[in-house]
């Protein structure tokens, strides 16, 4: 089931002064975290929602970690690799969880860490035995090279392809968040990726408005200066859009 109306902690409608190009409509997608379903249920309400306006240039920003917790990884990246949204122009993100991924192929002995935070199910999703148990440098080696050896080249290579951020109009589109008074070219791709605290409490104007995931809320998190759409796919079954045009924001959730 769709909903066109979320939830909102925030200020009121008609309060915000960002806009986006006109002529444009943009949708950016939260994390994803293996739910090939709902992500193949919001292309069907996105495509739904933009039918009504054929002329105007549509562009849809995913907010990275398509990978781990989820049963269904493989899926989801092969949705977004070879069935992208007709008529739309994408731009696919970096989340810590690609990070982590990324990591291992570099280190595989950062395989407990990537473990430890859900890389399991991206491992299973793929068809990796991972046979044995503990850490060991030979484990680890060969737990890399099957995983290797099974996950299609247009799967990595869309990984290792992905943007740490993405600006339009005034809006930021990140995974995490950024560092508050750093200018965007010397934030750190940790930050980009990982930070929390630090930037959700903060209140500073940024000069732009920034749409973010990582941070997990059944409720969107919006603020004059950020919001938040990571609604836990994987345990509330929401996988949310946000929908900007002009210097307007509304929500498409599954």
């Amino acid at each position: 089931m769709l909903s066109l109306l979320s939830k909102i902690i925030g200020p009121k409608a008609g309060q915000n002064q960002f806009r986006i190009p006109d002529g444009w409509r943009v949708y950016a997608v939260g994390d994803i975290h293996g739910q090939a379903d709902l992500i193949k249920s919001l292309h069907r309400a996105i495509l739904k929602d933009a039918h009504n306006n054929s002329q105007i240039n549509k562009l849809v920003v995913y907010l990275g970690d398509y990978l781990d917790r989820g049963a269904q990884v493989r899926e989801t990246i092969e949705e977004l690799v070879h069935r992208p949204l007709p008529g739309f122009e994408c731009r696919y993100l970096m989340g810590n969880h690609e990070q982590l991924l990324l990591d291992f192929l570099d280190n595989p002995l950062t395989l407990e860490m990537w473990i430890s935070l859900g890389g399991h199910s991206t491992l299973m999703s793929y068809g990796v035995t991972a046979a044995g148990s503990g850490f060991s440098l030979e484990r680890v080696t060969r737990i890399r090279q099957e995983f290797l050896n099974l996950m299609p080249g247009s799967h990595l290579e869309f990984i290792q392809s992905l943007q740490p951020f993405f600006r339009f109009g005034d809006y930021l589109f990140v995974h995490a968040g950024i560092r508050p008074g750093i200018n965007l070219e010397k934030q750190k791709p940790e930050d980009l990726y990982w930070i929390r605290d630090d930037f959700l409490s903060s209140n500073l104007d940024h000069g732009f408005r920034i749409i973010h995931g990582h941070s997990t809320s059944e409720i969107i998190r919006e603020t004059r200066y950020r919001i938040g759409i990571d609604t836990g796919a994987c345990s509330t079954g929401v996988l949310t859009s946000a929908v900007l045009e002009k210097d307007q924001v509304r929500f498409i959730q599954t």
